[in-house]
């Protein structure tokens, strides 16, 4: 067989495993559909639970290598989330995030660390095993704390805390390995200096494409350039700041928060905005159910039944050191920033500290020469899979207990109310005297506007008991107002831009008079 056939060969194999995985993933999504009882469960979870099936019957669908995951899967998932990310939002919170997401990485490594130890562990396999099961999994929390819509304040702690800590904990990782193998030397100035290079070349990448790109798509309107550029950007800040000796993860998060915040907004129209958002929805959606099905699909249950006491212990440590971090750290937050988390918002950070994809390719990412590296590789896995089956399957009856679950569906019957309320509205305005059509009667349009307006009337007062009855939905309108608001100042000023009239960006104005009339309000 010649080179060609052989690299045709393997093209088309890695083809039909491909269209295998999404279609087996595609499947799961219906379920809920057919079986009522299946949307108990989060599409996410479920899917692990269907690939821990295949695994149990042995049916393996691809190779997971560290690669696959890091290179092609991480990227846009990261981007997503930051693109997502409200910074106005983000920034009020930023204390307790960079806290915990800089020490509580130190708190956890150490933590389980020294209890793997306890056991018998080596040190370098207990200290990447640490370092794996630092990062809470952007990918986990953010897809199931999406599904059962959490109260928007807590949602961005755990997705800030999640996005930043994960490109530590890459950090750690790298660091620890280096220690293990003998190429780096445990001083505590050269592996200070290293991390703030790191960290500093990824937040440096990450500007410098981001700001490049906002300010680039303020010169034209191509909504399918503009799209493609974000998706070149997530992919190309990765590899770029990779290849220069940085953190990727870092440096996708900082793109994309500088996209989502700044350059959607000064660059893009709303309907480009809108369908770069709707475009990146349906990539999150489409990578998440692959990565979550191979999880599942990966686990050796030989492997983990040889492992389980030390599985066990890390299961242990890893809770203990996380509510140390959460409530230890947030009490440290609260003195110091006057962040107000509260205890219950603090129980949720601490049971929805999910761990996933990015553990698992840590830990798949452990040199071959290492000799514990198969026990390494089945710990992760283990702990990964306690994490998304128990505390992922309890985190909604916990949101529920302490009263921290957002009513999704009364917020859908608000949103709905309100759509038919503006339609209606504007038919109403249609049928006024100045329309009336001379070969229609009269009598018929008054007929028509009373009964527009007896609808008008049945929704106003529907509106009402809802708002009534569930006050945060005042906050939730004025909240979209006040975006819209945003939105429409932003796009005006890149009108002016675009138009020649207008030479550089304005600062907002709107964002900062709800900034002072927040801060008047408390």
């Amino acid at each position: 067989m010649t080179p060609e056939n052989i690299v045709s060969a393997g093209i088309e194999q890695n083809l039909k495993q491909f269209l295998l995985v999404l279609s087996v993933s595609l499947s799961v999504a219906t379920l809920p559909q057919i079986f009522s009882w299946f949307r108990l469960i989060p599409y996410t979870l479920l899917l692990v639970i269907v690939g821990l099936g295949l695994a149990f019957l042995d049916v393996r669908l691809v190779s997971l290598s560290p690669q696959l995951i890091l290179t092609i899967f991480l990227p846009p998932l990261l981007f997503e989330a930051a693109w997502n990310l409200d910074w106005s939002k983000l920034k009020q919170d930023l204390v307790p995030i960079s806290i915990y997401a800089g020490l509580g990485v130190v708190i956890s490594v150490v933590g389980v660390a020294l209890a793997n130890q306890l056991v018998g562990a080596s040190l370098a396999t207990a200290l990447l095993v640490g370092a794996c099961l630092s990062a809470t999994d952007p990918v986990s929390v953010v897809a199931v704390f999406r599904e059962l819509g959490v109260e928007k304040r807590l949602a961005i702690l755990m997705e800030g805390e999640s996005l930043f800590n994960d490109g530590i904990a890459v950090v750690a990782f790298s660091f620890l390995v280096g220690i293990s193998l003998g190429t780096d030397e445990f001083e505590i100035p050269t592996l200070v200096a290293r991390f703030f290079a790191v960290v500093g070349i990824g937040i440096g990448v990450g500007s410098l494409i981001g700001f490049g790109i906002s300010y680039l798509t303020q010169r034209f309107d191509l909504p399918l350039v503009e799209q493609s550029l974000t998706l070149v950007s997530a992919y190309g800040t990765y590899i770029i700041t990779e290849d220069l000796g940085g953190s990727g993860v870092i440096g996708v998060v900082t793109t994309g928060l500088i996209l989502g915040n700044f350059g959607s907004l000064i660059g893009m129209q709303p309907s480009t905005r809108l369908a770069v958002t709707q475009f990146w929805d349906f990539l999150a959606f489409f990578v998440n159910s692959i990565v979550f099905l191979l999880i599942g699909d990966q686990i050796r249950f030989a492997d983990l039944r040889a492992n389980l006491g030390l599985i066990a212990v890390t299961i242990g440590a890893m809770l203990l050191t996380r509510a140390i971090a959460i409530y230890g750290l947030g009490a440290l937050s609260n003195w110091l920033a006057k962040s107000r988390i509260s205890l219950p918002d603090q129980t949720v950070l601490w049971w929805g500290g999910l761990r996933g994809s990015v553990s698992i390719a840590l830990a798949l990412s452990v040199p071959v020469v290492l000799q514990e590296r198969t026990e390494i590789i089945s710990t992760v896995f283990g702990v990964v899979l306690f994490t998304l089956l128990v505390q992922g399957l309890t985190t909604k009856p916990l949101l529920e207990k302490l009263g921290l679950l957002n009513n999704e569906s009364v917020r859908q019957e608000y949103l709905e109310a309100i759509a038919r309320w503006t339609a209606l509205s504007r038919v109403l305005q249609y049928l006024t005297p100045a329309n009336t059509r001379p070969e229609i009667d009269p009598e018929f349009y008054h007929y028509q506007k009373a009964l527009v307006q007896g609808q008008l009337d049945s929704l106003q007062d529907e509106i009402n008991q809802l708002r009534n009855e569930y006050p945060q939905l005042r906050d939730f309108g004025s909240e979209q107002l006040q975006q819209q608001l945003l939105a429409i100042e932003a796009d005006t000023y890149a009108e002016f831009i675009r138009s020649g009239r207008l030479s550089s960006k304005l600062s907002p104005v709107l964002q900062e008079v709800f900034k002072n009339m927040e801060g008047n309000v408390i």
